[in-house]
Formats: structure tokens, C-alpha cells, sequence
């Protein structure tokens, strides 16, 4: 048995040696001259192949595994050869870290990977969603469902430049966005991460990568990753594919489609986003058809890489390969095998690597995964990361770091929110409208907790992953806004929590701005069978507004049952997920801009009618996709 055992180690050594050289070399060069993959005047593909050829089976597999910064020392990344590391939702060097803090972690990180025997830089990704969110002090531009309400794909470009720009300054080079997600049912957790509805919208809207990776030049190879300058980030679309249209709208769940539903609605997003030039896209956790998208080889090689000719790197999403199985986990070497032969290129085993990369290996040797399908990986992996100019510039750029919450780009995020605001109703009478509000009154009543509460206006994915409510980054809540656009006779109270009956009436108010909405929430968390207003702004909207003339602003990722309140309310707005800059919802009320914000998404008048939406034939909404009322008296833009 030991002589076997030894004959069988042999065998696999000598297999190793030949399939993937430890130490392999260059005949053509000599002694002291720089290689060939270190020359930035060879093409991309002579310095991708001649490094490919110098790689170690552990060196690829290095570049395939994603871990977490919490466990992303210099010995792990060394000793693995990490090829990228992420900042999970809320995963910060330090509470309030700097953008210089954040680049010296990355710096640090990256330092480790050129000291390797290849010296192949790593690539830091972060969730950057509606900005630069895990960071405190970045500008938090408004939710994609308020980004699908403006229907100005250049201003979404723009919103893309600023945040690659804030991303870049903390030394991170990847951004896991943009969500090209086709929301089919608000009541899936994530419906504000989906710029709408409907996927021509949806298809529009991913002109954010143009503003994320820069714009290829005319003469640029079709469906080629894309990354302009130090200034810009690798983007990833996702949630390939189907994510949004699951049973009953339960986060990473099955969608039930024919292939034809599949591609006309949840697909044509990724065209778009592949003609673009995105240079990676993320694999959804869903299901299709009750097969885990992770482990789909039809939707992920045949389509999107063969078909839609998808020339970037696929990533899995957070434990994705775990989830393959049921229960997660339950047997992760089938996981693995499942997923690297249907075409995931880069995993993310936050902490799991180790596995990862044993079992993997030991399936590349063994012949279960071929060893020119871990080359196909790889090569990937590493063409982006020359696109990206990592191998010239593999640091950050200090000189950036200002440009973090900088004016500019709270100027763009001001500008998104009063272009995201939907005016659902004006005035009890349509010959009477109570908007654009008089600014030059005695007494104003703001009245609900979300109306002077930044991260509530912010929603989900803000500083921590599920978000929190509370001041917990810089920025102006809508009461501050307020304030700041009345007129100096004015006097403005704030009142919190519900206010006992009767205490309005005798206020001596000339009006109400009453702020209510939902509490944050991500992904899985943010599911929701009734989608109701919760209980303190329900009853905040009858105490209020039955005592005083009241405009109402709903903060919320999707729309809410609000039929019951509408007899109630002189006015409705639905303010989405603004983000940190609240001062613009002040200037559309007072009418210093018009309203012009059209729905994203139908508004429903019973959760019962879910899921409901434009096109269908049983269509019979509150409010239909695309609704918004206009004022036409203030400035447009």
C-alpha cells in the first residue's frame, strides 16, 4: 500500500509538473531583462499569455479566490497568491476611517500581492451602490429606483463618473455595480437596487458604466472590458440572471420563466451592459427553474460568454458556491465542481478560501474540472486587471482623496433627488393645488421621524449593510433642507413622534410636511408580504393631517399601500431613497425646480394584485408606471 501510495504521488507530481509548471520561465529572454507581461508597450494579449505561461496551478487558483478584508493579512495573501480581496457590507478599516486610512489598507494589501513571486497586484472590490457607501462621508446619491424616476440616463452617467472618482480616492479599483436587476414584484428585498419595472428602463439606465469604467473610444473592440484611467473603476452588473422576477418576490429564490420571459425581460439589461464594455459581471444566488443560476452552464457559458460574447470575468456573489446545496454547505466539493465547469471565474470565499482552493485543486488534478477551463478563468481575471492599468498602477492615488463628499458631487446627487421626486397627488381639489409650497408663512409643522434622520432617507446599503437610522454619515435631511428655504419670518417645529390629538390643531400651522417611510433594510431582510406604511407614519398621517392641511413625503425603497391616506393628504410625493443630500427635496417642494419624476414602478392598490406590472393584462393600479404629476412653474433640472 505505501509503495502504491508513493507510485500514485509520482503520478501526480509529474501531471502537475507538465499540466502547470512550478517555476516556469521564458527560453526567449535572458537573464535580468524584464518580462514580457511587465511591458506596458506589448499588447494585452502577448503580456496575458506570457504571464499565464509563468503560472503555478496555485498561482491561478489564487487569482480565482476573493476573501474578506477581515481575514486578508500579508502572510494569507502571500502564502494563496489572493488575487482580490472585498470589503463586505459595513466592512471598514475603522468606524469613520478616512479615504487616506482606507488606501493605506488597501496600499498595504497590495504590497503583499506585488511581493509575490509573479508580483500579480490584487483587485479590492466593494459594494458602491448608490455611491461610495460603506465610507463615511462619501456622497450617497439616491437608490436606483429613484435613479429609474428621473429617466435621464446622462445624469446617471454622471452620478457613475463621481462615484468611481470617491471609490478611487480609498484606493479601491472595483465596484460591484451597477444592479441591472428587472424588479418584477416590490416585494422582493432588494426592489430599490432595480432602476424599475420595466427593461427598456432597466437597459437605458446602464449608462452608469460608461460613467463607472469610462467610454470606449469608437474604434475599441466590441463587448471588450473597458476601463478609461486611474479615475475609474472596474464595474460588475448584476445579478445574472433573473433575480428580480422570483416566486412571490423572495430574495434568492426561484424564478419560474420560460426561456423566451427570461430573455425578453431579465436578459436585455445584459446586452446593453456587455456592449458597453462592463468588465465583470456577478452571478445571481436565484434560481431559474430550480436550477441555482451558480451552477447554470447554458446562461453563463453558452449565453453570456459564447452568445452575448461577454469578454470580462464572472464573479459569484457572497458564499454563493455554499448555496448550491441544501442545506448550504452540506457538500461543498460538488458546489465547487458545479460552479467552475458552468463558468464562474473569480469566487467569493470570504473566509472559506482554503477549501476553496484544496478542493479545487485537488478536482483540476484529478480531471473532474479541466485544467483549460481554470485558463479560461484566469485569463479573465487578468486581462481586466491589465485593462484596468493595475500592473502600472497598483496604488492608490492620494492626490484623490478630496474628491470624497466633495461639493461637486453632492451637487449631482442634489440635482438626482429633485429629478427622483414623484408627485402622486396635488391638492384635495385638482383646481387647488397645494404644491409648490409658499415658503414666506408664519408657522410650518414638520412632522415624522424620517424627515430629520440621514440614514433613514438613505436606506439600506449605508455604512452598514442593513443600514441604520440615525445622523450616520455627513449630509442634510430634509428638515435641514427645509430650514433652509423658508423664509425668515417663518418659524419651522419639528415634532418626532406622533403628537397627542388635538396638539396640531392648536399649533397655529399654515401647513404640514409630514416625512414617513420605511425603516432600512438589504437584501433577504427587506422581503415584505404587505407592504404597508409602518404603523408610526400610518398613524402620524391621520393625527396629522386630519387636523392640519398636510403634504406628505413617503421615504421608501418601493411603493407602499398608501390608497387608504389619499382622501387625507393635500398632497403626495414619493421620495424614494433619497440619499444624504435631503436639501433637494426642499427645493422641488417650494417650487424653486418643477416636479418631474415618473414612476419607475406601478403602484399597486392591493399587495393582493402582486405582482402587477405595466403590459400585464389584469393591469388595474393606484397609480400606473410612469405617473408623476407636474408643477411647471419653477426651473427644470
Amino acid at each position: 500500500m505505501a509503495r502504491l501510495a508513493v507510485t500514485f504521488s509520482l503520478l501526480l507530481l509529474i501531471f502537475s509538473w507538465f499540466y502547470f509548471p512550478l517555476v516556469p520561465g521564458n527560453a526567449a529572454q535572458g537573464p535580468g531583462s524584464v518580462p514580457i507581461y511587465k511591458d506596458p508597450s506589448q499588447p494585452v494579449d502577448v503580456r496575458l499569455e506570457d504571464l499565464l505561461s509563468r503560472m503555478s496551478l496555485d498561482e491561478k487558483l489564487g487569482q480565482m479566490t476573493q476573501i474578506e478584508r477581515t481575514v486578508a493579512n500579508i502572510s494569507i495573501i502571500r502564502n494563496h497568491y489572493i488575487g482580490s480581496v472585498l470589503s463586505g457590507g459595513g466592512s471598514v478599516p475603522s468606524p469613520h476611517a478616512t479615504p487616506l486610512l482606507w488606501a493605506d489598507m488597501v496600499d498595504s494589501m497590495q504590497t503583499a500581492a506585488l511581493n509575490t513571486r509573479l508580483g500579480i497586484p490584487l483587485i479590492y472590490g466593494i459594494d458602491a451602490v448608490h455611491g461610495h457607501n460603506n465610507v463615511h462621508g462619501a456622497t450617497i446619491f439616491p437608490h436606483n429606483v429613484g435613479l429609474g424616476a428621473t429617466r435621464d440616463p446622462e445624469l446617471v452617467r454622471r452620478i457613475g463618473e463621481a462615484t468611481a472618482v470617491e471609490v478611487r480616492a480609498t484606493g479601491i479599483p472595483y465596484a460591484f455595480a451597477p444592479c441591472v436587476a428587472v424588479c418584477r414584484d416590490p416585494r422582493w428585498g432588494r426592489c430599490y437596487e432595480s432602476y424599475g419595472e420595466d427593461p427598456h428602463l432597466v437597459s437605458n439606465m446602464t449608462k452608469v458604466i460608461l460613467g463607472l469604467q469610462g467610454t470606449p473610444p469608437q474604434s475599441y473592440p466590441p463587448n471588450e472590458p473597458y476601463v478609461a484611467g486611474s479615475s475609474n473603476v472596474v464595474a460588475c452588473a448584476k445579478h445574472y440572471v433573473g433575480d428580480g422576477g422570483t416566486t412571490h418576490g423572495i430574495d434568492e429564490n426561484n424564478t419560474v420563466a420560460s426561456y423566451s420571459e427570461l430573455h425578453n425581460i431579465h436578459m436585455l439589461p445584459y446586452y446593453k451592459a456587455v456592449a458597453d464594455g462592463v468588465a465583470s459581471i456577478m452571478i445571481s444566488y436565484s434560481s431559474w427553474n430550480g436550477v441555482k443560476m451558480s451552477g447554470n452552464k447554458f446562461l453563463i457559458s453558452d449565453m453570456l460568454k459564447q452568445r452575448m460574447g461577454f469578454k470580462g470575468f464572472t464573479i459569484s456573489d457572497w458564499e454563493a458556491l455554499d448555496r448550491i446545496t441544501d442545506p448550504p454547505g452540506s457538500d461543498y466539493n460538488y458546489s465547487i465542481n458545479v460552479a467552475i465547469n458552468a463558468g464562474l471565474d473569480m469566487v467569493m470565499v470570504p473566509y472559506n478560501f482554503e477549501d476553496f482552493i484544496y478542493y479545487t485543486r485537488n478536482q483540476v488534478i484529478s480531471g473532474q474540472i479541466n485544467g483549460r477551463r481554470i485558463d479560461d478563468a484566469v485569463r479573465r481575471i487578468l486581462r481586466v486587471k491589465f485593462i484596468a492599468g493595475l500592473f502600472e498602477k497598483p496604488m492608490a492615488d492620494r492626490n484623490l482623496s478630496d474628491k470624497v463628499g466633495s461639493p461637486e458631487h453632492r451637487d449631482i446627487a442634489r440635482e438626482a433627488v429633485r429629478k427622483s421626486l414623484v408627485l402622486l397627488k396635488n391638492g384635495k381639489d385638482a383646481s387647488k393645488p397645494m404644491l409648490p409650497l409658499n415658503k414666506n408663512v408664519r408657522r410650518i409643522l414638520v412632522a415624522g421621524r424620517h424627515g430629520n434622520d440621514i440614514g433613514l432617507q438613505c436606506g439600506g446599503w449605508t455604512i452598514e449593510w442593513q443600514g441604520e437610522s440615525g445622523n450616520v454619515t455627513a449630509g442634510t435631511t430634509i428638515l435641514e433642507g427645509i430650514k433652509g428655504k423658508v423664509g425668515a419670518e417663518a418659524e419651522v417645529v419639528y415634532e418626532a413622534a406622533v403628537p397627542e390629538a388635538g396638539v396640531v390643531a392648536k399649533g397655529g400651522y399654515d401647513y404640514a410636511i409630514v416625512v414617513v417611510g420605511e425603516e432600512p433594510y438589504a437584501e433577504f431582510h427587506g422581503d415584505d408580504d404587505n407592504l404597508t406604511v409602518p404603523e408610526d407614519g400610518r398613524r402620524m398621517i391621520e393625527r396629522v393631517c386630519r387636523e392640519v392641511e398636510c403634504v406628505v413625503v413617503l421615504v421608501s425603497g418601493r411603493p407602499l399601500a398608501v390608497g387608504r391616506h389619499l382622501g387625507e393628504v393635500g398632497a403626495l410625493v414619493a421620495a424614494w431613497l433619497p440619499g444624504t443630500e435631503g436639501g433637494g427635496v426642499a427645493e422641488v417642494l417650494f417650487g424653486e425646480y418643477d416636479f418631474q419624476g415618473k414612476s419607475p414602478r406601478t403602484w399597486f392598490k392591493s399587495v393582493d394584485q402582486l405582482p402587477m406590472n405595466v403590459g400585464d393584462p389584469h393591469y388595474d393600479p393606484l397609480f400606473p408606471h410612469g405617473f408623476g404629476l407636474i408643477t411647471g412653474i419653477g426651473r427644470i433640472g
